[in-house]
């Protein structure tokens, strides 16, 4: 031990059980724990509105776990980290790595700073398996199929001892300096999020809660169910992961509590494709914006602005789309499945731009990442590493009839056709009359027609895809 003061920097690592940065910072007598919210580094990836809902709430927990001694800034994270240096004599800062370019970028410069300055700077991995320079082909390049990747990731996979929540050095410092919690303006000023309060509880509690009740309540049914929008056979982790409210190695050592079959280890693969996701934005950091395929580069996009608005609103008149879309809206949230169906339908039957699509997900999701969300959505659009066929189009028809057969997912979210028989319910046009007048619809006023037809919408889009690629116009459905 020594008297020196130490800077604990959290940054999506809002937890105080397994943070190696926490528990470097705590070697020391005097901690000084901060939060900067640097809105101006991130550039056009500045945190999304439900994002911001959830980082509000996360930190107000973190603040609590820290005997309300969390100090909050909101500026440049540079200026702000080399004034306090000075102001506490600050001998050590210690941060959690971030794997997104501009936080990349943010933490060399500041390294390079403090390194001048004579201030130890130390970043740590807390946030990943293995780490996206770990795992690399013989020749050192990366890796751009999901499955050799996992497989080697597999192989260098070691053992995880988990850190428990430090020893807080008594008192934590707080800075006179730093800004309240409501200063940082993280809330909406309308009500959308309404409901959220009542679907989740961001923070470190939080999480351990939820991935409780999934190994109870979920994870036996995981590998068929994850695909059935209204079953409760998700993990709904996504966001306490990207926040840091919990760790994936956390993850990985409670599932050895449990029995290894068939879901858990599905699971597992699952968060190693969370890894992946990680593992590509940093190889290809511009994963967000570019084609990683250039043969998309010249595709022929229409962006009819009145179209994405019917699907950001949920008003293409394709029920399980519109069901997503409105999921979205309400909670935050999209369940997977529903996300690929959603995603090809704006991509491949409306043929708008896949990178409209990402921004409206990155403003409306709570578990909104960088990483996860460019790979998916390249993935949908087949212009990624390890893509989905730029063939494969998602029928929204034939999806809701397979993986919510009963209509529950849906009707939750479009009330408006509950009354109507299931045998209709993704394609209520295909109602008779008499149909429709009992289950009290009028197409066109109380759900809308279909904004295009899905076959020659699709038959369209293979054609605009086979001239973006050089290939014919053949392909297959889902």
């Amino acid at each position: 031990m020594n008297s020196a003061v130490s800077i604990i920097w959290f940054r999506q690592d809002l937890r105080l059980n397994h943070n190696p940065a926490l528990v470097a910072a705590c070697k020391a007598t005097h901690v000084l724990p901060i939060y900067i919210l640097d809105d101006d580094t991130a550039g056009p990836h500045k945190m999304g509105s439900a994002s911001r809902w959830w980082l509000h709430h996360s930190l107000a927990a973190l603040n609590l776990s820290l005997d309300k001694a969390l100090n909050v800034y909101a500026g440049d994270a540079e200026t702000i980290i080399a004034d306090l240096c000075q102001r506490f004599s600050v001998a050590s800062v210690y941060w959690n790595r971030c794997y997104e370019p501009h936080h990349i970028a943010q933490s060399q410069r500041i390294k390079a700073q403090l390194c001048s300055q004579g201030v130890n700077a130390r970043s740590i991995n807390g946030s990943l398996l293995n780490e996206p320079w770990s795992v690399l082909k013989k020749d050192g390049s990366p890796y751009k199929v999901f499955t050799p990747y996992h497989r080697e990731a597999s192989k260098i996979e070691q053992p995880i001892a988990l850190l428990p929540a430090p020893i807080l050095p008594a008192p934590l410092i707080v800075d006179p300096q730093a800004t309240h919690l409501e200063a940082l303006s993280l809330l909406p000023e309308t009500q959308w999020d309404a409901h959220f309060h009542e679907l989740w509880t961001p923070g470190e509690a939080g999480a351990v809660a939820v991935l409780n009740n999934f190994l109870c309540d979920g994870i036996n049914d995981y590998k068929d169910g994850r695909d059935r929008p209204a079953l409760k056979a998700i993990s709904r982790l996504s966001p306490h992961l990207h926040f840091g409210d919990i760790a994936p190695q956390q993850i990985i050592n409670t599932l050895l509590t449990i029995p290894d079959d068939q879901n858990s280890e599905h699971f597992k693969r699952e968060i190693r494709w969370r890894e992946f996701s990680y593992y590509l934005l940093f190889h290809f950091p511009d994963l967000p914006e570019q084609n990683l395929k250039p043969s998309f580069n010249n595709f022929p996009w229409e962006n009819n602005p009145a179209w994405l608005k019917r699907w950001q609103q949920g008003l293409t008149g394709y029920p399980l789309v519109d069901a997503g879309m409105r999921e979205l809206w309400q909670t935050g949230y999209m369940h997977n499945r529903v996300r690929m169906v959603t995603a090809s339908f704006l991509i491949k039957n409306l043929l708008v731009d896949w990178r409209l699509g990402a921004s409206w997900f990155w403003d409306c999701l709570v578990d909104a990442d960088l990483a996860s969300n460019s790979a998916s959505w390249q993935w949908v659009a087949g212009c990624g590493t390890d893509a989905s066929p730029y063939f494969r189009v998602f029928n929204p028809i034939i999806q809701g009839e397979k993986f919510d057969s009963q209509g529950e997912y849906t009707k939750r979210y479009l009330p408006e056709l509950k009354q109507l028989p299931d045998k209709y319910l993704f394609k209520p046009w295909e109602a008779p009359p008499e149909v429709l007048q009992k289950a009290n619809i009028t197409l066109g006023e109380d759900y809308p027609l279909p904004m295009v037809d899905v076959k020659e919408s699709r038959i369209k889009a293979l054609e605009a895809y086979g001239i973006a690629k050089g290939l014919n116009s053949h392909g297959l459905t889902d």
